[in-house]
Parts: C-alpha cells; sequence; structure tokens
C-alpha cells in the first residue's frame, strides 16, 4: 500500500507541473494512472524484502528495523517506487514492440490512447497517433523513475552503490528486450545446437535479473548488505527470476485468458522464441517443427491453429520438462538464502515468494 500510495502522490506532483505547460497533462494523466494501479508489484516486494533481509538481521538492530517505523522507509519506498515506474515504461514499450491489445484485461496504453483519438475525432490515423503517443508515455515513465530513483539515492548514504546497480539493471533489461526481438527474427540463421541457449539468455537478461535479482540487490544495497548477504540474495534472485520467466513462458501459451488479461495463445501470434518453444522444437519430429516454425509468429492465427500449436508443444512434453526445472531453479533459490545472514522474517517471506512468483495462474 505504501509504494501504490507513493506512486499515485508522484503522478499528482508531476501533473501539476506539466498542466503549467498545457491543460492536456490531465486525460494522459489518467490513463497513466490506470495502468499503474493493481499489478502483482512483485518487484516493489523484492525491493522491500531486500531492504529488510539486511536491516533487520543486524544484532543491535532495534525492533522498528526494515519496518515503517524506520527512519530509512521513505528511502527504500522511494525506490521501489522508481521500480514501479520502470517496469510500467517497460510495458508500454513492450506492448507497442508485441502489438498487444490488452494489458491485464484493459486495452495497453497504445490502445488506450488509439481510442481517445476516436473518440475525440482528431485527424488522422488513430492507430498510428496511438502508438506513437505511447512511445512518448513510456518515455516519459522512464524519466520520472530515474527522477525518483536519484531522490531516494541522494537521501542515503549508500545512494551511489544502489545508483550503479539501478543503472546496470536498465542497461541489461534495454538489452535483453533487444535480444528478444532479435531472436524472433535472427533464429533461423543460427545453429541449432544454440538456440536453446539463446533463449536462455533472453529470459535471464529480459526478465529473470530484472524481475527478482536486481530488485533485492537494490534493497540490499540501500541498507548497507555486505559481500555475503549480497551473493546470497543474488543466488536466490537469479534462479527465482528464471523460473518466474519460465512461469511467463506457459502462461503466455497456456494461459487462461480470463485469468491473465491476455488472449489465449498470445506468445505463438507474436512468436516468441522462448525456453519452452526451443524445448518442443527439440523433441518434436521435424514435420511437427517444421509447422510451428512456420505458425510461430502469425499474428493472424484462429483458435484452431492456436488449439493445434497448443497440442503439439503438449505432447513434445515441454511443458512438464520446463515445470521440472521451474522446480529446480525454485529448489536452488531457497538453499542460497541460508548462506548468509539475513534476517529470519526476510527469509521466510522470501521462501513464500518464490513459491508465489513460480506457481502463479497469472
Amino acid at each position: 500500500m505504501a509504494v501504490e500510495a507513493s506512486i499515485l502522490e508522484y503522478l499528482d506532483e508531476r501533473e501539476l507541473a506539466l498542466r503549467e505547460i498545457s491543460g492536456d497533462a490531465a486525460p494522459l494523466l489518467r490513463l497513466v494512472r490506470e495502468m499503474v494501479s493493481g499489478g502483482k508489484r512483485v518487484r516493489s516486494a523484492f525491493v522491500l524484502w531486500g531492504w529488510h533481509a539486511v536491516t533487520a538481521s543486524r544484532p543491535d538492530a532495534p525492533h522498528t528495523a526494515g519496518t515503517e517505523q524506520d527512519p530509512a522507509w521513505a528511502d527504500v519506498v522511494g525506490v521501489a517506487t522508481a521500480i514501479e515506474l520502470f517496469h510500467a515504461a517497460a510495458l508500454v514499450h513492450d506492448d507497442i514492440i508485441d502489438r498487444s491489445d490488452t494489458r491485464r484485461g484493459q486495452p495497453s496504453m497504445h490502445r488506450a490512447l488509439e481510442g481517445m483519438h476516436r473518440g475525440a475525432e482528431w485527424a488522422g490515423q488513430a492507430a498510428a497517433w496511438g502508438e506513437h503517443a505511447a512511445v512518448l508515455v513510456g518515455d516519459l515513465l522512464l524519466n520520472w523513475a530515474d527522477d525518483r530513483m536519484l531522490r531516494a539515492c541522494r537521501a542515503t548514504a549508500h545512494g551511489d552503490a544502489v545508483h550503479d546497480a539501478y543503472r546496470r539493471m536498465r542497461e541489461e533489461v534495454t538489452f535483453g528486450q533487444y535480444l528478444d526481438v532479435l531472436e524472433e527474427a535472427a533464429w533461423i540463421r543460427q545453429e541449432p545446437g544454440a538456440l536453446l541457449d539463446r533463449a536462455h539468455t533472453v529470459a535471464v537478461y529480459k526478465s529473470a535479473k530484472y524481475s527478482v535479482e536486481a530488485p533485492l540487490t537494490l534493497g540490499a544495497l540501500l541498507a548497507g548488505g555486505d559481500a555475503a548477504q549480497l551473493d546470497a540474495l543474488a543466488g536466490y534472485g537469479l534462479p527465482v527470476g528464471v523460473a518466474f520467466q519460465m512461469r511467463d513462458d506457459l502462461l503466455g501459451v497456456f494461459g487462461d485468458p480470463a485469468v491473465t488479461g491476455k488472449p489465449a495463445g498470445d506468445d505463438l501470434r507474436e512468436g516468441k522464441r522462448t525456453v519452452l518453444i526451443e524445448i518442443a522444437r527439440q523433441r518434436l519430429s521435424p514435420g511437427v517443427r517444421t509447422m510451428l516454425d512456420e505458425l510461430l509468429g502469425d499474428r493472424e492465427l484462429d483458435d484452431r491453429q492456436i488449439a493445434i500449436l497448443q497440442d503439439a508443444i503438449q505432447r513434445s512434453e515441454a511443458p512438464q520438462r520446463l515445470e521440472a526445472l521451474i522446480d529446480r531453479a525454485v529448489g536452488k533459490a531457497l538453499e542460497s538464502l541460508h548462506e548468509g545472514e539475513l534476517s529470519r522474517s526476510a527469509v521466510l517471506e522470501l521462501e513464500r515468494l518464490a513459491d508465489t512468483v513460480a506457481n502463479r495462474d497469472r
């Protein structure tokens, strides 16, 4: 709740600044608020628990350490707010790239802006205008994320280390997104034996590090964590992040639209060359593999074709193998939690979060 309130308070502040330029800021900020409201808040939760894991672990820590009564609470909420704003920016841009019509069961930002254009009966093509405007909304969110992070870093003795980690996170996830779109086009010219490793690299840098490891690290650095604590949290964060992305891969093919807020088989229409897909390709007969390659990425796939691809992937036993990899990743993560001096309450919560993100249904 604290992060949610902080995000909305920050957006209120930015709206006041933009309205001094033009009243046209109001409808734009309304769409942004609708987009950032709700969601799983996975990344901000890991920021808070990374901070708590270090702060509350110290023998001389007061009973208020790692709680809302801690003097550093506002700083960690600021970092968590920045991460959520950055995530919102990534979603806006990602939906444009993937041509996704929905996000969390609602119109994606570029589709909502397209609707604004149509409703106002403006000149030009509504769809193109919606995409162009959404690119700029994503850029605004990136700017706001950087601003909120900088404010938090200036207020703490460990701000330089936190900001360096944030910069690395931004670079890695952006390059990971590039590798993702690269793979959709370049896979055909790669060595077949390298495709699974390439898909895994995309999963690590597009999602795994940024979803779990980096937020945990940011929180721990803010608390002045030592090398052993940072290593333990990273050893937990990366495999849990990989499990998070593998679950996402399964939901992108087999998820229930009523729960995920995305059309059934969305990853198939988008042509995602995920770990799930590459495991399936290795196990399919040549003819079925050719069919998969020809249909994957076709935006016009109908429900029958989606069902055919889902059945082929299911028959390859790739989902079962991915489930086994998820379980193995979570097990490895939980072992790492006990390799550093972390607060007991944080360890228990991180164990719960590992199960939550690895076995979610949306």
